[in-house]
């Protein structure tokens, strides 16, 4: 039970983290389409991480 805390934890911070980096870096690179696309897809990829986190919660 414990081990399942400590995973749904460590993957939700990440992800949410991965997000927030990725959406802040987007915004200060508007100028940049490369660096968006770059920014774009590490935000995708949290969002992923977060989400797959919480359903690993509730259906685990």
């Amino acid at each position: 039970m414990m081990k399942e805390w400590i995973i749904f934890s460590v993957f939700s911070i990440v992800g949410l983290g991965m997000l927030i980096t990725g959406i802040s870096n987007m915004i200060k690179e508007k100028h940049d389409a490369e660096s968006v696309k770059i920014y774009r897809g590490f935000s995708i990829v949290g969002g992923i991480v977060l989400i797959s986190s919480i359903l690993y919660k509730v259906f685990g």
